[in-house]
């Protein structure tokens, strides 16, 4: 039997405006894959902050509503968890991809900013991984959730160079490296791996060179593997 470690990926929706950013989530799941790990899909089972047409830009009128993880499994072809069934114990280290769905359904933060608050069940996983030792990745704008769950430790990390966000997560206790695209902080005393994205990327290729490299930093950080079942 070959060890595997297995990577949780807390996915918040499907597209850049209203969920995960769809090129982020992808790559991160082909570097885990590439890297020779297993990733395993985790959504909370709520309904989206809102709804965006995509090729407008507008937030959809009336009532429309669907849900974080009914499209989150969009982008992992059906393999998903709900939050509420994970188990920290079974996970070696946990990545969140960016987009406005870790601001807007992860957390509050698009609407509040430093004054923000997290999902329960998000906050909860992020802190059974931090207690455990247990290395966590957050990509463009999805640090801002680990300052604000673990602002008490003073992270350091990267959202890219953008002042008013990195001033939010400093506010929040967080310590901001400024970084290009493809650039990646490793916050080795709280196993943390952050790296911007889309926050300063204008080209998908550097995204993946980011997300690569960030993934990278993650396993390193992650503890002996469990052994993968035959």
């Amino acid at each position: 039997m070959a060890n595997v470690k297995r990577i949780g990926v807390l996915l918040s929706g499907c597209g850049v405006k209203d969920g995960s950013e769809i090129h982020e989530a992808v790559l991160t799941l082909l570097a885990i894959d590439r890297a020779g790990a297993a990733w395993v899909a985790i959504a909370p089972d709520i309904d989206q902050g809102d709804v965006v047409n995509h090729a407008t830009g507008q937030t959809a009128a009336g009532r429309e509503k669907r849900s974080v993880l009914a499209e989150s499994a969009r982008i992992s072809r059906g393999e998903i968890l709900s939050i509420d069934e994970v188990d920290a114990k079974s996970l070696d280290g946990l990545v969140l991809p960016g987009g406005f769905g870790a601001a807007k359904n992860l957390s509050d933060f698009a609407a509040r900013g430093q004054q923000c608050t997290v999902h329960p069940a998000v906050a909860d996983l992020i802190q059974k991984m931090w207690r455990a030792e247990k290395p966590i990745g957050a990509w463009c704008i999805a640090p801002a959730i680990l300052a604000k769950v673990l602002g008490e430790a003073h992270p350091t990390l990267t959202i890219g160079t953008d002042a008013p966000t990195a001033q939010a997560l400093e506010a929040m206790g967080a310590r901001h490296e400024n970084r290009p695209a493809t650039g990646v902080v490793v916050d080795t005393a709280n196993r943390l791996v952050t790296t911007p994205c889309y926050m300063s990327a204008q080209r998908i290729s550097e995204v993946a060179d980011g997300i690569q490299a960030a993934v990278g930093e993650l396993l390193k950080l992650c503890p002996a593997a469990r052994a993968k079942s035959a």
